[in-house]
């Protein structure tokens, strides 16, 4: 197992609590030291089964000032969270084939 965590968010804070909690093995993320790359950005997003635009921070500077309100493809959107990994939605969690982000926390316990 393991956690996308920003040490920062009180959100993945409790995520990673009820990992902690769960006894289970897992590996600690902390993405905005070490971004995913393109291609395990998009292996995640197709864990989640969602669209990029779902998995974007919306509400953060870097995404108002470069990109809100331009049509941008799956991929573009996908540069876009490499290159500002703030923009990544928090906590996400992999299991294996599956992947739930952790919002609200409780999502994460379906993996466990």
């Amino acid at each position: 197992m393991k956690i996308y965590h920003n040490p920062r968010c009180r959100k993945s804070r409790e995520g990673l609590e009820i990992l902690q909690k769960s006894g289970q093995p897992f590996e600690i993320v902390e993405y905005l030291n070490t971004p995913p790359t393109e291609s395990e950005l998009k292996d995640i997003i197709s864990k989640l089964g969602v669209a990029p635009i779902e998995l974007i921070r919306k509400n953060e500077t870097e995404w108002k000032e470069n990109y809100k309100g331009k049509e941008l493809s799956d991929d573009e959107m996908i540069k876009a969270m490499v290159r500002y990994p703030k923009l990544i939605e928090r906590p996400i969690v992999i299991k294996g084939t599956k992947a739930v982000v952790g919002r609200p926390p409780e999502n994460i316990k379906k993996l466990l």
